[in-house]
């Protein structure tokens, strides 16, 4: 089987590429009778299991010695009607946006797990970097391609970053930059340049490197360009629309304009019903209320926000966020599960009893 380590330089472009068995599965799956929507879901079905948000944890274990696990994923493209086959270079064209949507929701699982108690999966995020190498040794050249593997290597480069020994999350702003994998960093940043030289209409991938290009050429959050990152966002917005890519560009407002006008942005986004059940719109609107001084009016998004996550890291961010608002009472809101309100509770405590003085703030 073909492989190629997330550190290691570009894979040569050998016929033997699609010989990984996880990249001919995801691009037999991304077949071109299929809208992209199936596409994805079938892939994401196949390669994970019926329940993929958590089967995309098993993701990277699936590899050619797992003979049961192949036969069962090759019995349902089977059963689906598409041949499980090798695709000819002239036929890879066709199937490159499905396949390289999957890989990125493989890397956004890593990145950010959906549920439970870890705020990272790293294994995902390497297997989607791996796939990505791949890739790009197979259709070398191609923007969109290079661009979603600068933006993985990028991201990923601030993992030691991101949270503290105890699984808690350490915010951008927050994090020991000393501690990002600064070699990767220089590769992702490479794959920026060349992904942006490609003639052309700029891709949507390449562009979301560049903003995370410029995060992490900034030198500390305070000195980060934030209305290029703002204007990067609109251009996301002309070539690539989505409500989410419309709450990012909220928050990059918000950095330039103020709080108060990312604020009106996310109301009219919210009531034209974008993001609606989305888990982050209450987290973004109760950050933006919190810098606004609306305090009370904050502890209810982010009540809202961490009833709506079922990452364990992210209730406690939120729980922290009312202790240093001093609201060290958390009321029950309609709804809200008590298991949650209890958590809220105890980190509340926690962090009050961390902001006593004589109680060693380190820890």
């Amino acid at each position: 089987m073909s492989s190629c380590s997330t550190r290691a330089g570009p894979c040569e472009a050998t016929d033997a590429t699609l010989e990984d068995d996880m990249l001919r599965l995801i691009f037999t799956c991304c077949h071109p009778s299929f809208a992209e929507e199936v596409q994805v879901a079938l892939t994401l079905r196949t390669v994970c299991g019926p329940h993929h948000r958590a089967g995309r944890a098993r993701l990277s274990h699936k590899r050619r010695g797992d003979g049961a696990a192949a036969a069962a994923r090759k019995q349902k493209i089977r059963l689906a009607g598409i041949p499980y086959e090798v695709p000819e270079r002239e036929a890879l064209e066709p199937r490159l946006r499905g396949v390289l949507a999957v890989i990125y929701l493989v890397f956004t699982e890593g990145y950010v797990a959906t549920s439970g108690e870890d705020l990272m999966r790293p294994d995902l995020a390497r297997e989607a970097i791996r796939l990505a190498r791949l890739i790009d040794a197979l259709m070398p050249g191609r923007g969109e391609i290079k661009g979603l593997l600068a933006l993985m290597l990028l991201h990923d480069a601030r993992r030691a970053g991101r949270e503290t020994a105890g699984g808690d999350i350490v915010l951008l702003e927050e994090q020991d930059r000393t501690l990002w994998d600064h070699s990767q960093i220089a590769e992702g940043l490479k794959l920026v340049e060349e992904a942006l030289r490609v003639p052309g209409r700029p891709q949507s991938y390449a562009v979301q490197a560049a903003i995370a290009a410029l995060h992490a050429r900034a030198p500390n959050y305070k000195d980060t360009d934030w209305p290029q990152i703002a204007g990067l966002y609109e251009v996301l917005l002309r070539i690539s629309p989505s409500p989410v890519i419309e709450l990012n560009h909220a928050a990059a407002v918000s950095m330039v304009d103020g709080p108060a006008r990312a604020l009106d942005l996310i109301d009219a986004l919210e009531a034209r019903g974008g993001l609606k059940g989305y888990e982050l719109l209450p987290a973004v609107r109760a950050d933006l209320l919190r810098r606004l001084g609306r305090h009370e009016a904050a502890r209810e998004a982010y009540l809202a926000a961490a009833a709506a996550t079922q990452l364990e890291p992210l209730r406690r961010l939120y729980a922290r966020r009312i202790a240093e608002m001093g609201l060290d009472q958390v009321p029950v809101m309609a709804g809200l599960d008590p298991a949650i309100h209890l958590s809220c509770l105890a980190v509340t405590r926690n962090v009050d009893a961390r902001n006593k003085p004589g109680h060693d703030k380190k820890g």
